[in-house]
């Protein structure tokens, strides 16, 4: 089989380049607006470098738009779940591949099968759950859930420990170790590839949650960033300057932790399995 000319590579590399600018050009404009004095964010042509750069814009939103309250909500609430995903998805998956017991592939199918429901089809009930046990506007809603696991995190770690070898627990079990140690001194710091892709998905997905804040919550001071765009874009109506600012403090932590664990992400996928 002929191997790629050099010409193709190069083409290659210029469609990508070129796509690579493309997508840029959207956050290239949000951080421009978000430094652009009020009134001239929408002059013709366009200006991508600020001038003069105005920081106030940030100021503004937060402390005036309450956008540090709204930052701390988001961390708190995103920290407990990557805890609580992490460590509930890791025992379970961790059970389901090491521990023989009467249908245990049943339930590892009925666990699966939870994850072509669409989410809309359980909202309705769940809300009533929670209304039920008076945890509306509070954190519990987005935060008990984690501690339960989840279908995905737990299919990405179990095909993870399914490809580590059995020898490793019947030589642990032989020299006195209890399950829970094996899983703690062994599999877990073998499992650190699986775990990172886990804790980068779960902190995307519980940063940028916005529906599930939306439902639950009702007071202005619980409020997480997503929501409190959602608050910032009702408040200011058209002062796109401020809109855009709020903006770049939301996605600024997502970009920084995935290019940070981009490297353990990738290679977590990999050790999993998960290949497009």
């Amino acid at each position: 089989m002929n191997k790629p000319s050099i010409g193709l590579h190069a083409a290659a590399y210029v469609i990508l380049a070129l796509g690579s600018v493309i997508m840029l050009v959207p956050f290239l404009y949000m951080l421009s607006t978000s430094l652009t004095a009020p009134g001239s964010e929408l002059t013709l042509p366009p200006k991508l470098i600020p001038d003069p750069f105005v920081w106030n814009n940030y100021k503004q939103v937060w402390i005036e738009v309450h956008f540090l309250q709204f930052t701390l909500n988001s961390i708190f609430v995103t920290l407990l779940d990557l805890i609580g995903t992490v460590l509930s998805c890791a025992v379970v998956a961790y059970g389901l591949a090491f521990f023989q017991f009467r249908s245990r592939n049943l339930i590892f199918m009925a666990m699966l099968g939870t994850m072509m429901l669409p989410s809309q089809i359980t909202m309705i009930p769940t809300y009533f759950i929670w209304k039920s046990v008076g945890a509306l506007d509070t954190f519990y809603p987005l935060i008990l859930r984690s501690f339960l696991g989840g279908a995905f995190g737990i299919f990405l770690l179990h095909q993870f420990f399914k490809t580590l070898p059995r020898e490793l627990y019947d030589a642990a079990w032989v020299d006195g170790a209890n399950p829970w140690t094996i899983f703690i001194r062994i599999y877990l710091p073998l499992a650190k590839p699986a775990l990172s892709a886990l804790a980068v998905f779960t902190f995307i997905s519980a940063w940028n949650n916005t529906l599930e804040p939306l439902i639950y919550l009702q007071d202005k001071q619980m409020f997480t960033l997503p929501l409190g765009l959602l608050f910032l874009k009702n408040e200011v109506q058209n002062r796109m300057t401020l809109i855009m600012a709020g903006a770049v403090i939301t996605i600024v932590p997502v970009l920084v932790v995935f290019l940070f664990a981009q490297k353990y992400f990738v290679q977590g996928i990999a050790s999993t399995g998960l290949k497009g």
